[in-house]
């Protein structure tokens, strides 16, 4: 069996009661920002990394191909614990397989999966459908079983509130953990009074979705541990505002025809971050 240090140490920060605050990274450089500044774990957006590699919507276009390579790539350059969307597991318990043993070989130390029907939508947006509960009950039992690293989570998420009820998404969510998944993530609970009867109806670990522009209230991190949760992650939080960023700072360029004077706080040391430094000191070696 492999052994995944990132996986074994965030499983094992959950089990002490260490809060997972994790952050929403989605390429090179967010996730190299993001692993200096000493979070638990990092967490790879499904609607970050499809917007960034393709420049389309998150809406079951991004392959398993496309998704796996994205994870390996964002842990050849962190050192944090990351955990991934891996969205429905890409098709059928075959494919669910593949996708846990893919995801495992790439670094990942949690891996997430819904329970919506092919082709997925994002979390938050209309029109969402889910799978029989029995069908994802199958899938989690695969991924469990999958794993060639015990530590590896599984994180079981349903999007069944949003079209059939908190009091299904709950059912869900109890049938969920007791197939195999490590953590729950139930999707666009709606108001607060909803976050803290999830806290208490789920028994795993419970991961909250802070999204921005969402059905979810954002809310401190302190209520949500008074309500039960163990993990919170932020999406859409970080390629939002470098969005915002890009588009304030080109506005300026357009207009005046220069940089100069662009009021939008620039990123210092970007060659030390990207690891330049190694460079030089390779090329110092070996100059002929």
């Amino acid at each position: 069996m492999t052994t995944n240090k990132n996986a074994r140490a965030l499983r094992d920060l959950i089990a002490k009661g260490e809060f997972i605050l994790a952050p929403g990274i989605y390429d090179g450089i967010s996730a190299r920002v993001a692993d200096t500044m000493g979070f638990p774990a990092l967490y790879m957006t499904g609607y970050g990394a499809t917007a960034s590699m393709l420049g389309i919507p998150d809406a079951g276009l991004a392959t398993y191909s496309d998704m796996v390579g994205r994870a390996e790539m964002i842990c050849s350059v962190i050192k944090t614990p990351l955990i991934a969307d891996a969205d429905t597991g890409y098709g059928g318990l075959l494919n669910v397989q593949r996708t846990v043993r893919g995801y495992e070989a790439a670094g990942v130390a949690a891996i997430q999966i819904e329970d919506q029907e092919m082709p997925k939508k994002c979390g938050h947006t209309p029109g969402r459908r889910v799978v029989p509960a029995e069908d994802m009950v199958l899938k989690i039992r695969v991924a469990a079983e999958a794993r060639r690293d015990e530590a590896t989570m599984i994180v079981a998420r349903t999007d069944a509130r949003t079209a059939l009820g908190l009091d299904e998404a709950l059912r869900r969510a109890r049938l969920y953990e007791e197939a195999g998944a490590d953590i729950i993530f139930v999707e666009s609970p709606e108001s607060e009074a909803e976050l803290e009867r999830i806290g208490k109806e789920v028994s795993k670990p419970l991961l909250a979705n802070m999204v921005e522009f969402g059905k979810t209230p954002r809310t401190e991190v302190d209520r949500l541990k008074k309500w039960g949760f163990d993990l919170a992650i932020y999406p859409g939080l970080g390629f939002s505002v470098a969005a915002e960023a890009m588009r304030q700072a080109w506005s300026h360029l357009k207009a005046n025809g220069t940089s100069n004077g662009v009021n939008v706080p620039q990123y210092n040391g970007m060659h030390e971050l990207m690891g330049f430094s190694e460079v030089w000191d390779f090329e110092k070696k070996w100059a002929q």
